[in-house]
């Protein structure tokens, strides 16, 4: 039975994909099965790991019953992965009957013992593709960038976590907030880092030791179709994702 964890923010740019694709591909490097999935219709996690995302089946193709969850799963070197692309981007109006709260959950639950974790990557909104994610899920990760927008983003999750683990999974945890894009000697960071802790205290977590370094890298590896750790392995990024990953496995259940 797979680990899920959804990489969720409701505010954009702050390395959710990023952090995703660094998952999948750091996991499976340790020789464990990883399925990412992209709930956001921008795309951008399949176009990262090399997909053609305007030419394959994707989870809209799932959601529409037009084929089968097994059949949208694309395979790379990075990992496995459930591409999206624009045509999701009208799931808040269409996908409008009882339950849709539920409609990735009972996809997963058909491939999920093939698999050890399971990555989602949701959009920056919360809307119904984000619910399903948590609903979906056993645990959330929050990365945000150190400025006090981002964190205004990850304080208005809270009531959304709440409602989710109210009515429909109340599994669900938050496994830690992620600073990115950090760099410890500015002093906003310092102080956004102080605020994250007491937001994290609030959701019942902590912030991850483990701060992700900016990088010019960070924004070269998509267009190479690899994640950070393949496409720059020595960067500083790139080890901070190798140390966070190595974080995260000792804070979970071992596949």
């Amino acid at each position: 039975m797979a680990y899920i964890i959804a990489l969720t923010n409701q505010k954009g740019g702050v390395g959710k994909t990023t952090t995703s694709c660094a998952l999948i591909s750091g996991l499976t490097s340790k020789n464990k099965k990883v399925l990412g999935i992209d709930l956001d219709p921008q795309g951008n996690l399949g176009f990262s790991m090399g997909i053609e995302i305007e030419d394959c089946l994707t989870i809209y193709d799932a959601f529409k019953g037009r084929a089968s969850i097994a059949d949208v799963i694309q395979h790379t070197d990075l990992g496995d992965v459930i591409p999206s692309n624009i045509l999701l981007s009208g799931s808040e109006l269409e996908f409008n009957r009882t339950g849709r709260e539920f409609l990735l959950k009972n996809l997963i639950s058909e491939i999920e013992n093939r698999y050890d974790y399971i990555v989602i990557d949701t959009p920056p909104a919360l809307n119904i593709l984000t619910v399903n994610a948590y609903v979906s899920s056993q645990a959330l990760i929050i990365p945000m960038i150190p400025e006090i927008l981002s964190l205004l983003g990850v304080s208005q999750l809270k009531e959304t976590v709440d409602t989710v683990k109210k009515f429909y999974n109340s599994n669900l945890t938050v496994l830690g907030i992620l600073l990115t894009r950090y760099n410890a000697r500015l002093n906003l960071s310092k102080e956004v880092h102080e605020m994250a802790e007491n937001i994290a205290n609030q959701l019942g977590t902590h912030v991850f030791e483990t701060k992700i370094r900016t990088g010019v890298s960070v924004a070269e590896a998509p267009a190479h179709g690899e994640s950070i750790l393949s496409y720059a392995p020595k960067s500083k990024p790139s080890i901070d994702y190798s140390n966070f990953i190595d974080e995260l496995i000792s804070k979970i259940p071992q596949r």
